[in-house]
């Protein structure tokens, strides 16, 4: 019986740890590919926009959903149903022929992920329940999910140079495979007892805001933000995000209980994460069409250019842990937040064809900047929670992650979009063609995606296509620096804010933080736990 009972923990652990593998893989992975995707299927930037934010968006509004209705069906079920949706979405994902099929593969993949996400650490709380073992488990666990976060654009770019852009979705597919018939006679059935009951009125509200708020924020740089269709979204967002925190007020059980923001370093910590998100992907969005539309590199060699972002992150997250733990929360956030800034601001003086070796060391630095503010943030998010309400902290923390990354690309693409027919105008303007031709030009371009392929479509021109080529390759550089602008300054005020927002005393900070439950990627589970037959 005790061997038996060894062999489930042990491939619970698998299991759980292939799941969160695929999960986090894919959140980094399919960067590289972005602009393959964009060539494949004739799509805008905001297009790729939303292959981003169409997976980012639904992970982030069912993630607290998920993790209910795995504690009151049953945490096997529900881990195997998202298990099974998302291996169905990158099936999806890579035979999709247009982008409306790619969003919808991405949609699928988003629910899948969010059941798989909440489920994972019940299962493996129910597999080990004695402390020592289950912190060794749940340590593996977050490794192995940090592997993935750093290796992803690294196996991207190898997965799209040998086959395309369809195989990063269809890798997917043999590992859900294979996860699921070890988990099937394997992964013991459990449930809470005590677990509360379905939001459904503040889960459709907030998924329905948060549609309408990015649906506004991406479309916004074509159809223009005075547009009628962009006021209505923006309109509805609004009433649908005022009526959630009205319901949130009132219902016995809400989704998110207003109660915990009452509590100021929990509420600082939240709205540090959220900018901090914000102003991290949009630029690892960009940088990867930097390096292969401007510079011309191939997928693999972009995916080597950004490595030193994975890098500096993989090197200091354990670190800003123990700094956290020594000094408290607050130094490796203002000292990372100020580190990321400065990377921004260096990063604004990047040109088409500005040397590696000018570029690397300050990927680097952004890297280990970001290494630095993440974990303490989630640490001073769980140190402000009451200890009852530890697991829906964490899994609070990792939604607002979420929502932080899909307002980014949102947000820092609409910037870049935005700039871009302005930058080309003045562009083409300085090279000899006349401002009517010129805008004309740009607006086409801009709709095209920016990609100087589609010029042949642009008719008899004053300039030659190699200048063409330049033009667009500085007016996007320059929308960059925009944006890299704005990120770095979003990130200079986290540091700025955490230095007076997260003031304690030094003794109850490192107290705090040594009693905080481990900070990961997924929810923290603490709750009754009964485990059936």
């Amino acid at each position: 019986m005790g061997k038996v009972r060894r062999t489930n923990k042990v491939v619970t652990l698998i299991v759980a740890c292939l799941g969160s593998f695929m999960i986090q893989l894919d959140n980094s992975i399919i960067i590289l590919a972005l602009p393959k995707i964009q060539a494949s299927l004739h799509t805008s930037l905001s297009g790729l926009q939303w292959t981003i934010d169409a997976y980012t968006l639904i992970l982030a509004a069912l993630m607290l959903t998920g993790g209910t209705l795995g504690d009151r069906f049953g945490r096997k079920r529900f881990f195997l149903i998202g298990l099974a949706l998302f291996t169905i979405g990158s099936a999806l994902c890579g035979f999709a022929s247009t982008l409306s099929w790619l969003l919808f593969g991405r949609v699928v993949q988003g629910v899948g992920a969010a059941a798989l996400t909440t489920n994972s650490l019940a299962l493996l709380a129910v597999a080990f329940p004695e402390a020592k073992e289950r912190a060794q488990a749940i340590g593996l666990f977050t490794g192995l999910s940090g592997v993935a976060v750093s290796v992803g654009p690294l196996i991207g770019g190898v997965l799209t140079q040998i086959g395309n852009w369809p195989t990063i979705f269809f890798v997917n597919v043999p590992i859900g495979l294979l996860t699921l018939l070890l988990a099937l006679p394997s992964l013991p059935e459990s449930r809470d007892p005590n677990a509360r009951r379905i939001d459904l009125p503040g889960q459709v509200l907030v998924i329905a805001g948060l549609t309408c708020l990015v649906t506004a924020l991406i479309e916004s740089s074509s159809a223009g933000w005075t547009s009628p269709l962009i006021l209505a979204l923006i309109a509805l967002a609004v009433v649908f995000l005022v009526a959630f925190i009205f319901v949130e007020a009132r219902v016995r059980e809400p989704l998110v209980p207003l109660q915990l923001f009452g509590i100021r370093v929990f509420t600082a910590a939240n709205l540090l994460t959220l900018i901090l998100s914000c102003g991290t992907v949009g630029p690892v969005f960009f940088l990867a069409q930097y390096f292969q539309e401007v510079q011309g590199h191939s997928v693999l060699e972009a995916a080597l250019c950004t490595l030193p972002i994975s890098i500096g992150v993989f090197m200091t997250a354990p670190l800003a842990g123990r700094l956290a733990a020594r000094f408290g929360v607050r130094l490796p956030i203002v000292v990372g937040g100020l580190i990321y800034g400065c990377s921004m601001l260096l990063l604004t003086r990047l040109e088409p064809d500005s040397p590696y070796i000018s570029v690397w060391w300050i990927l680097g630095m952004a890297g280990i900047g970001f290494g630095l503010c993440l974990s303490p943030l989630a640490a001073a998010v769980l140190s402000a929670t009451p200890p009852q309400r530890a697991g829906l902290g964490s899994s609070l923390f990792n939604a607002n992650r979420q929502v932080g990354l899909t307002l980014s690309i949102a947000v820092l693409g609409t910037i870049v979009l935005q700039q871009f027919p302005t930058n080309i105008t003045g562009q083409l303007i300085g090279r000899g063609v006349p401002a009517s031709m010129s805008e004309d030009i740009a607006h086409k371009v801009a709709a095209a995606g920016g990609q100087a392929s589609h010029s042949a479509a642009l008719g008899q021109l004053p300039i030659t296509p190699s200048a063409l080529q330049q033009a667009l390759n500085q007016a996007f550089v320059d929308s960059l620096h925009v944006m890299f602008f704005i990120a770095g300054i979003a990130v200079f005020a986290v540091a700025i804010m955490a230095a007076v927002l997260l003031r304690q005393t030094r003794r109850e900070e490192k107290r705090e933080v040594a009693d905080a439950p481990m900070a990961t990627e997924e929810p923290l589970v603490i709750a009754t736990i009964t485990e059936e037959s």
